[in-house]
């Protein structure tokens, strides 16, 4: 009979961004060939983020451990040979540009996939290491003339030689052109109509005024046509409206085209600037330099060559350099900028503080954990970097519409032009010039800009309160969220269980059964076993020495105490095994579990020595947090836990859950999230990120709790609430439906005014001028209205 075994992705492939990538396709195929493995999945259902790699084999033919090591080994194959590489860009154009880039990356040997967001001015490149390297990608990113100034190199101060002027026009470039077409156009259009100047000079003006405000236009069209990529696009559209309008002596309205197309882009550019420096300002949190402990004195250093196990010091009202853990002193910390959470947290020894948080008014020793590169801080700013570029449904079906539509434009364009005077309807004149009012009519600008400017700015907006969403799909996935589900412990309990009672069998005390208890469960990273081994640690108890430990998945543990077999968990793990369990235990247990106490019965060399109750308090405003979801459409809310049902039905009726699933393995769970899903559609999973990783795969978003705390709950997860705090969710899932708002308004404004412009040119009550001002003015009201959402606050 064949076996199963789980491996976490984030293990196998560290660098994949998501699950749908095709890294896992291949590692997939080359596990799939391997004799004895007869399967090869990923646990998540199809669009969803990373899960676990479920590998069935045949135990007759291959071994566990020759499983897993195959899966590590291919995964390290991958990751040697395929590579994800981000980079900044500095694009000015049309909407379309990020695809015109698409396209020219994909030509080069060995990329295999690009992913570009204009509003966001970021690239995301796949490719082969054995075909190219990022050293080729950024050069051809250089020749198209879009890769961003590199920053100077630590310690450098950037160059002051340029006048104001100068360094003011290197950073307004666009605004600069689009102000000196308009000034060429209003010279021009002045002398044609109020002084004697000749026709040559008026012209020359006016070309001037096509010069400045088409040179991104002409840049743009010229690359593509060097290249041999000529597209039908945006950028055409333009072109051929303003050749168009000078064809038929039009000059003024032509240019007046260009200029409002210009400066529109500017303007936009600097607003959607203002949502990219939101995200950039994640990365200023935390400062340059530290402070560090060298000998009796201190050395302020560069933050770059802080090392692991430095101590770190943190006077007051200064921000914290590193993740690390308090050695000395106390003080309150705002850890607003990471967590969202409105109220400094008192620190001292022992407590985790993460870099970019401010300290209060004590002074902070830190001992480094994570430096320059691995601070909880760098991944956030990586993960959102990315999650910038990951194109929402809504975004991808707007760029398949412009592929079909702007042809479609061209061709009934010229059927405008041409079909017309062939009837005797219009005069070629008037036929023509409305086939150029068309052109601009007909441009989907707004329609482009409207989704990606909305995603960025609730992206930006989540980050900045504390709530890492991880791309556009799960942005417009939480605001159609029906059902959700809970797991318990950490979720909606404190996570912090405590033992409250001890059971034991005559001929035992409680020092014994805590002694042997402990011993087996100081191994053991879940909850309840640190609750035990704390107990022992409060009554002075010191814990046996154990070995041969295994934990058994939602059951308990085994292990060798004084050369005996050892066990401590649930009854399941007898019954499991065909064991016989005394009335009396069964008795005790049935009794703490009615009391809702999580039990765990103790058996040693064949001696049973007891049971423990634990139990975990609800955290506090959980009912009201989950009233709120209610108020905003989303039930049934159901709470996943692997507690007996006595524990589960205690907690769930205090904190007002609609139902209550209790005794779930992990796989149990992952069953009960597919049931939910075809019962309610859209559903999320909310956990704490690593038990529950299956569970976060497979619902339709995954949300991790505590992610400032922990590296795979930000890596697992499709959302995750950087604060320990299941009230940021309220503020999550009602900045979604924000975002999707603003979405369906984009694009009812954009379709809007394409329609009616339509109509208005080819009818002849709109000429050139006026459509320009209504096509450009559509496009800065999409991206006003989507810088809305940098005001939400809930």
């Amino acid at each position: 009979m064949s076996k199963q075994v789980r491996i976490d992705l984030t293990l196998l492939l560290p660098d994949l961004p998501d699950q749908a990538d095709e890294c896992v396709r291949r590692l997939e195929t080359m596990l799939g060939s391997v004799p004895g493995i007869e399967r090869v999945h990923v646990a998540h259902k199809d669009g969803m983020n990373l899960g676990e790699l479920c590998l069935h084999f045949d135990p007759a033919r291959v071994s566990v451990k020759d499983v897993q090591q195959l899966a590590r080994s291919s995964g390290a194959q991958i990751g040697a040979r395929y590579a994800h590489l981000s980079i900044p860009l500095q694009v000015i154009g049309a909407e379309d540009a990020g695809m015109s880039i698409e396209r020219a990356l994909m030509d080069l040997p060995g990329v295999l996939n690009v992913l570009v967001s204009l509003p966001a001015q970021q690239a995301l490149i796949e490719f082969d290491r054995q075909l190219t390297d990022a050293k080729a990608l950024r050069e051809k990113l250089d020749a198209l003339g879009v890769a961003a100034a590199r920053p100077a190199a630590p310690g450098v101060e950037p160059s002051v030689n340029a006048s104001g002027l100068l360094e003011w026009y290197r950073r307004h470039r666009e605004l600069a052109w689009s102000l000196g077409s308009g000034l060429f156009l209003v010279t021009g259009f002045g002398l044609e109509h109020w002084s004697g100047a000749s026709l040559g000079l008026v012209v020359t003006l006016y070309l001037c005024a096509y010069l400045l405000g088409g040179l991104d236009l002409i840049k743009h069209w010229s690359t593509a046509v060097l290249s041999g990529r000529v597209t039908f696009d945006i950028h055409l559209l333009m072109l051929l409206a303003a050749i168009g309008a000078a064809v038929l002596g039009a000059w003024a309205e032509g240019a007046f085209l260009l200029f409002l197309f210009s400066l529109a882009h500017a303007l936009e550019h600097a607003a959607m600037g203002r949502a990219r420096d939101a995200i950039r300002a994640l990365g200023d949190l935390a400062p340059r330099s530290a402070t560090i402990q060298r000998g009796e004195g201190t050395v302020s250093v560069p933050v770059e060559q802080v090392r692991p196990f430095d101590i770190v010091i943190v006077r007051s009202g200064e921000s914290v350099p590193v993740d690390g853990e308090v050695t000395a002193g106390s003080s309150s910390v705002n850890q607003a900028p990471i967590t969202g959470e409105s109220v400094p947290v008192a620190k001292a020894a022992g407590d985790e503080v993460f870099a970019g948080t401010i300290n209060g008014d004590g002074v902070l020793h830190i001992q480094a954990t994570r430096v320059v590169g691995d601070r909880t801080l760098d991944r956030v700013v990586k993960l959102v970097a990315e999650a910038q570029v990951q194109k929402a449904p809504t975004q991808l079906f707007t760029e398949r519409f412009e592929r079909i539509f702007v042809p479609v434009v061209l061709v009934a364009d010229v059927l405008l032009i041409v079909i017309p005077p062939l009837i005797g309807a219009w005069d070629l004149s008037t036929s023509f010039y409305r086939g150029m009012a068309l052109l601009v009519a007909a441009s989907p600008c707004a329609l482009a800009l409207g989704t990606p400017a909305a995603v960025l700015t609730g992206i930006a907006q989540a980050a900045r309160s504390g709530v890492l969403i991880k791309g556009g799909a799960h942005l417009e996935n939480l605001g159609q969220l029906r059902a959700l589900a809970l797991d318990k412990t950490g979720t909606l309990t404190e996570g912090h269980p405590e033992v409250t009672d001890l059971r034991t069998l005559s001929g035992t005390d409680e020092g014994e059964l805590l002694r042997v208890a402990a011993g087996i469960e100081q191994h053991s990273q879940h909850p309840l076993a640190a609750a035990v081994v704390r107990a022992a640690e409060q009554r002075g108890v010191t814990p046996s020495a154990a070995s041969d430990v295994q934990s058994v998945t939602g059951r308990g543990v085994r292990g060798v105490i004084d050369g005996t077999a050892t066990a401590i968990g649930t009854l399941e793990l007898w019954e499991s095994s065909g064991g016989t369990i005394p009335e009396e235990i069964r008795r005790e247990v049935e009794e703490l579990q009615a009391g809702g106490r999580s039990t765990m019965a103790v058996e040693h060399g064949g001696r049973w020595l007891g049971v423990l109750g634990v139990a975990d308090r609800p955290r506090e405003g959980v009912a009201d947090t989950l009233n709120q979801l209610r108020a905003l459409g989303i039930g049934p809310i159901v709470m996943l836990t692997g507690d007996n049902a006595g524990v589960g039905n205690a907690v769930g009726q205090e904190v007002g859950v609609d139902e209550v699933r209790s005794r779930l393995l992990p796989e149990d769970k992952v069953t009960a999230i597919r049931e939910l899903s075809d019962a309610h559609g859209q559903v999320a999973m909310v956990g704490d990120g690593v038990n529950d990783a299956p569970a976060l795969a497979n619902a339709t978003v995954g949300i991790a709790m505590g992610g400032a705390g922990t590296a795979i709950a930000l890596e697992t997860a499709d959302v995750a609430l950087m604060a320990d705090d299941l009230g940021k969710l309220v503020f999550a899932v009602g900045l979604s439906r924000q975002a999707r708002a603003v979405i369906r308004q984009n694009l009812y404004i954009s379709l809007t005014v394409i329609g009616t412009l339509v109509l208005a040119t080819t009818t002849g009550v709109s000429g050139i001028g006026l459509a320009v001002l209504v096509h450009e003015g559509s496009t800065l009201v999409v991206v006003a209205n989507a810088l809305r959402l940098l005001r939400y606050s809930g």
